[in-house]
């Protein structure tokens, strides 16, 4: 979903608001929770989840075309964690989620067509 199906679903499901007035909603919302971040405080939305931004200290990285050495700043990064309520939403009230992964298939060498000999 993105931002402007968000606002026209809203501003569908609450006629007594003007669209206009759920755009400045939504924007004042996310704009919020940015500012926090950028702070370094953290945003809690019950049920939902958890914002918070995570320190990655500087580094060094690769050039993946040359393969030189190249300093990577430290910075700071978005993380989201989500509920309780939010993981039992979307794993079904059955309790879907929790147990041991499904096993994943093993990679398989790639088909290669035979060569030919002339």
């Amino acid at each position: 979903m993105t931002k402007s199906e968000l606002i026209a679903q809203l501003a569908a499901e609450n006629p007594h608001l003007r669209q206009p007035d759920v755009e400045l909603i939504v924007a004042t919302i996310f704009d919020e929770i940015t500012a926090a971040l950028a702070r370094g405080d953290r945003v809690e939305l019950r049920g939902f989840g958890a914002f918070s931004a995570k320190r990655r200290d500087a580094r060094t990285g690769r050039n993946p075309r040359t393969g030189a050495a190249v300093p990577v700043a430290g910075k700071a990064v978005p993380y989201f964690k989500p509920g309780k309520e939010l993981r039992e939403r979307i794993n079904g009230a059955s309790g879907g989620g929790g147990g041991a992964a499904p096993p994943r298939k093993a990679a398989q060498a790639p088909v290669r067509a035979p060569a030919t000999v002339e």
